[in-house]
């Protein structure tokens, strides 16, 4: 049976060649809101494999200084133009979301042009509360015009969907939460979506050729501010028919400060939470309707389809994990898909933090111009020490370039830490990573050697002419009186279930892997503290996921003791000082190490005197890092060979 993914679909008199979508996300490729050069190599490799409709995110139609792409003036449309003529080489369709923030953004500007930077940051404070609420009629009037001037710069650049945004000031004055109006914009339902309909009719007036498809931002009774209640999202989704509009993209509405409500990192909502919903608008208008949020893989996307919840499934994060979905689905080869992790770390965590888009499996995404597996103008026995992510990712890589390679594992189970780091609260998608690196590496012929080393003696008797060193880290313990202890145990081996401790636990370092052990052992009753000697725990956590682990801290009574160093074990405690130089002892039965890793030694003296090149990658390559590090290093040392 041929997947309905694959499927055509008709929407707005135009064919849509599948139901692959990527959605709207902001990827800061652009350089001052300008299309630039990594926009059109990450865009076309969506489209090169496969996704039937791309949309743009918060594409600004004026000029502000959102970090965002810009459509505000005639110049910009060739860049788009190029762009949508990319896309469509590959019958993929171009949409571009059209959205105002919810601030002055002419006041904001004339600030910053003065630089005038305190006054810009309390006017955009006092904005971000208030201008719903403070907009006059002329001003959102003026407001709607420039979004029909950047609708027409787009049908000029050949763009084929204008995506409304249902958020950002859209959605606010949509809000019963956010909008206080006593004029015709605020109070009643009709008054407060009377902008959206106004905006989507002059849309339709300006662009009739052109496909509407309107963002409908739902507020839950869980989360969300900005947007329309889920009370009255089916009545606002019929009016919006009446007014023109061709598609619905369905999505959770945001607005809460925490991107953790549209972006959920693993764990913290179930997945395809918001399905049912979508379904509900699905069942109510005669459009198609697409469905997103935490749909990880082809079979769950498939499943959205067959169950008339949605005619779309739109995919963000795991786009960007594996571009290839409508090749590998329509090949027959679905179960190779690399399947995003929803850990946030190289997309949603870099946008926050002013950089740009990328994903930690996937060493490609954002590099798609500079990064491409090319085969190897010469062929080498390549021998691979360690079944660790980096490793693995070396392997597979190295194999696809044409290599021989193989891979020799001192354990019986390849994988590394990612064994390990899926054992926490909330962790357990990590497997994803783990079974799709093997299975990659399996795929791509590589010669797995098991609970096996070799020394570097060995390896040049072997005949191998280049040796990628993958051999990982372990986990640090400085010598600190009383670290002999029976009580004394290893954060990686408990998490590894070699180990095991009860009663009051001391968990010693307060960076991810302490908390998350920390975390691990609290929800398995036990009563824990964690020790830093720095002055915040959980420096390193993700902004998505840090709020779920303080509540958790909370709920079972984590003691947290930053600036806390560590000077003695005891078999009842731990002997601290604090920042003010005075002794603290801290009872416990058990201390549990997590200070940090140190990488494990490969003597590679015996391949060097003979000329054999040695790469060190990962953990190994002299200072323990993440899976990103792993990934990376492994993908770009293999390309090298």
């Amino acid at each position: 049976m041929e997947n309905m993914i694959l499927q055509p679909i008709v929407v707005g008199g135009q064919t849509f060649k599948n139901r692959i979508m990527f959605p709207p996300l902001t990827t800061g490729y652009e350089k001052n809101g300008m299309i630039s050069e990594q926009d059109m190599g990450f865009y076309t490799r969506l489209a090169k494999g496969g996704v039937g409709y791309i949309v743009l995110g918060d594409v600004a139609p004026i000029n502000s200084f959102s970090p965002t792409p810009k459509l505000f003036d005639d110049s910009q449309i060739p860049a788009f133009k190029a762009l949508a003529d990319s896309v469509h080489a590959y019958g993929t369709k171009l949409g571009i979301q059209i959205f105002h923030p919810e601030y002055d953004v002419d006041a904001i500007n004339s600030l910053f042009m003065q630089k005038k930077f305190d006054e810009m940051r309390q006017r955009l404070h006092h904005d971000m509360m208030f201008f719903t609420d403070e907009a006059s009629e002329e001003m959102l009037m003026s407001i709607i015009d420039k979004m029909c001037a950047c609708a027409v710069r787009a049908q000029k650049a050949g763009v084929d969907v204008i995506q409304i945004h249902g958020d950002r000031l859209n959605g606010c004055l949509c809000s019963t939460r956010m909008n206080h109006r006593t004029d015709k914009f605020g109070g009643s339902l009709e008054n407060r979506v009377r902008f959206a309909r106004m905006l989507t009719r002059a849309i339709r007036k300006a662009v009739p050729g052109m496909i509407i498809d309107y963002k409908l931002s739902i507020v839950t009774p869980q989360r969300g501010k900005g947007g329309i209640d889920e009370a009255d999202a089916v009545q606002f989704a019929q009016w919006l028919v009446e007014d023109g509009v061709d598609m619905f993209h369905v999505a959770q509405a945001n607005h809460t400060g925490n991107m953790a409500d549209t972006i959920p990192p693993m764990g913290v909502q179930p997945y395809g939470f918001f399905v049912r919903i979508a379904g509900d608008i699905k069942k109510a208008v005669n459009v198609p309707v697409s469905a997103v949020g935490r749909i990880v893989d082809a079979e769950m996307a498939e499943r959205v389809i067959e169950s008339g919840m949605a005619d779309m499934v739109a995919v963000g994060r795991p786009l960007l994990a594996d571009p290839d979905w409508g090749a590998k689905i329509a090949a027959g080869k679905a179960c190779d898909i690399r399947r995003c992790i929803s850990c946030n770390k190289g997309c949603t965590d870099a946008i926050q933090n002013r950089q740009f888009l990328s994903c930690v499996l996937n060493a490609e995404n954002g590099y798609e111009n500079s990064r491409s597996i090319q085969p190897a103008a010469q062929k080498k026995k390549v021998a691979v020490l360690g079944g660790g992510p980096a490793g693995l990712e070396a392997a597979r890589v190295a194999a696809l370039r044409g290599h021989d390679v193989t891979l020799f594992e001192k354990t019986t189970s390849l994988g590394g830490q990612l064994n390990i780091a899926c054992v926490p609260p909330r962790k357990e998608e990590m497997r994803r990573a783990a079974q799709d690196l093997i299975r990659a590496v399996c795929n791509a012929g590589v010669h797995l050697c098991m609970g096996q080393t070799r020394t570097a003696e060995q390896l040049q008797e072997a005949g191998f002419e280049a040796v990628i060193n993958a051999v990982g880290a372990h986990s640090a313990a400085p010598r600190i009186p009383g670290i002999d202890g029976v009580n004394v145990a290893d954060a990686w081996k408990v998490l590894a279930g070699e180990q095991q401790v009860y009663g009051t636990v001391a968990v010693i370092g307060g960076g991810m892997v302490g908390c998350e052990t920390a975390e691990y052992l609290a929800a398995r009753g036990c009563k824990v503290s964690v020790i830093e000697m720095m002055d915040k725990i959980a420096a390193g956590e993700s902004t998505t996921i840090l709020p779920t682990l303080l509540e958790n801290y909370k709920t079972y009574g984590v003691e947290q003791y930053p600036s806390h160093k560590v000077k003695e074990f005891r078999m009842d405690a731990v002997v601290c000082e604090n920042k003010d130089g005075a002794e603290v002892t801290i009872p416990c039965d058990y201390i549990v190490l997590a200070m940090g890793a140190r990488s494990n030694e490969f003597d590679a003296a015996a391949l060097e005197a003979a000329n054999i090149p040695v790469y060190s990658i990962g953990d190994a390559a002299g200072k323990a890092a993440d899976i990103s590090n792993a990934i990376r290093t492994g993908y770009d040392t293999a390309c090298q060979l």
